[in-house]
């Protein structure tokens, strides 16, 4: 993402004018746009106009509209938002509220009016959008097998799929026909893998297939590579891992981002790291010390009681609490994590609901904590409070909660 324009007063207040410039970018915005704001992009829209002599045409002309969002839809697999909405400013060619849905597109710029103002959680997602691609990208995948195969991207706040390789390789191995196509199949996903590769970040490339497919593709890339003179892909010949994997196709990735192997290699990357937080989470929750809570009522006393503070502290929240159709209930959960940063000196991580860490947030209601110091009763409290509220129970944590 790059930041075209910002300007932003004091009490948050103000504009922030963004240009996606790859598939992430669009979940950012996703992430960023709320209902209630104001957005500002260009839009398709079929205009109609009468002649003099009653005569009416219909075209579609690209106009700037300005709306007050009241919805927005982002497809994951295709990287597209589509955000409805009311005109909130007249033009010759559209009245204010009547409703338009603008299609936001890489490369083309959007400005964003925050309705209650820039808040720290959302000026956040800006910063960490417009982050250059290798910081946000932490690995590459190559899940494929004999004809097919998928590059997916390891980012910050999801994978995204780059793209896509088909070619017809025949199924009878060993003749002539076969080991050509299987050949032209490597070339031409050589070629791709390429074209979004930079060499230059050095990030690991994980190649996982069912069979000897990825171990053949690794060693068709060294020949390749030994043939032709190739220097910078010859010495990323140690960033490229062969991985097993039951399947061919994208959804065993999450399988093969399990294997011990893969985990130490990507040890560094955002992934891992918050991996390893909700790893340590659960094991603190097993061990039933009072050190580990999770739920909104009571992660929010443990806050009250200065638990999550300097010293270790470290609240965990799903950036989906923060994507909440209620305005009160986002401003909940801003204020929580600016307690625990700027008054408290604790650590807070944002999980994004993508990655298999975040969906194991959700499962615990999509906020949990780490304590400084244990506190016993927390839910006893919120009963004796005279307030219920339905407990999310983890299934990875043998049902156990500290009591």
């Amino acid at each position: 993402m790059q930041l075209i324009k910002q300007h932003i007063e004091r009490d948050g207040s103000g504009t922030i004018t963004l240009k996606p410039e790859d598939p992430e970018d669009m979940w950012y915005a996703y992430n960023l746009i709320q209902p209630t704001d104001l957005l500002k992009a260009q839009a398709l829209r079929r205009v109609t106009t009468t002649s003099a002599t009653g005569s009416t045409s219909s075209t579609r002309m690209h106009i700037t509209l300005l709306i007050r969002v009241r919805r927005t839809d982002f497809d994951p697999q295709a990287s597209t938002l589509h955000v409805s909405g009311q005109i909130a400013a007249e033009t010759p060619h559209a009245k204010i509220g009547q409703f338009h849905t603008l299609d936001l597109e890489l490369q083309r710029n959007f400005t964003l009016e925050k309705a209650e103002g820039w808040d720290s959680v959302a000026r956040e997602v800006v910063r960490e959008a417009c982050e250059s691609g290798s910081k946000r990208m932490g690995a590459w995948a190559v899940v494929m097998q004999e004809g097919e195969a998928a590059i997916v991207g390891l980012g910050g706040e999801r994978t995204v799929v780059r793209a896509r390789v088909k070619v017809d390789v025949p199924r009878k191995k060993g003749g002539r026909g076969h080991d050509q196509a299987l050949e032209k199949f490597f070339q031409t996903l050589l070629d791709t893998l390429m074209r979004h590769l930079d060499l230059a970040e050095a990030l690991p490339v994980l190649l996982a297939s069912p069979g000897y497919t990825a171990g053949q593709f690794q060693k068709f890339i060294t020949d390749t590579a030994t043939r032709t003179g190739n220097k910078a892909l010859l010495a990323q010949r140690g960033n490229f891992l062969v991985v097993h994997s039951s399947s061919g196709h994208v959804h065993a990735l999450n399988e093969v981002l399990q294997s011990p192997e893969v985990q130490a290699r990507l040890k560094d990357t955002r992934y891992a790291r918050e991996t390893k937080l909700m790893d340590d989470f659960m094991t603190l929750l097993r061990k039933d010390d009072g050190r580990a809570w999770y739920g909104p009522k009571e992660v929010e006393m443990a806050v009250e009681k200065g638990a999550v503070g300097r010293g270790g502290g470290v609240l965990l929240i799903s950036n989906g609490l923060f994507r909440a159709q209620d305005v009160a209930i986002r401003k909940r959960w801003v204020g929580l994590v600016d307690k625990v940063k700027d008054e408290e000196g604790g650590e807070v991580r944002v999980l994004s609901s993508e990655h298999e860490s975040g969906k194991r947030l959700e499962g615990l209601g999509g906020i949990a904590a780490i304590l400084t110091f244990p506190l016993d009763d927390l839910d006893n409290e919120e009963e004796e409070g005279g307030e219920e509220e339905k407990d999310t129970v983890p299934n990875d944590a043998s049902n156990i909660k500290p009591i």
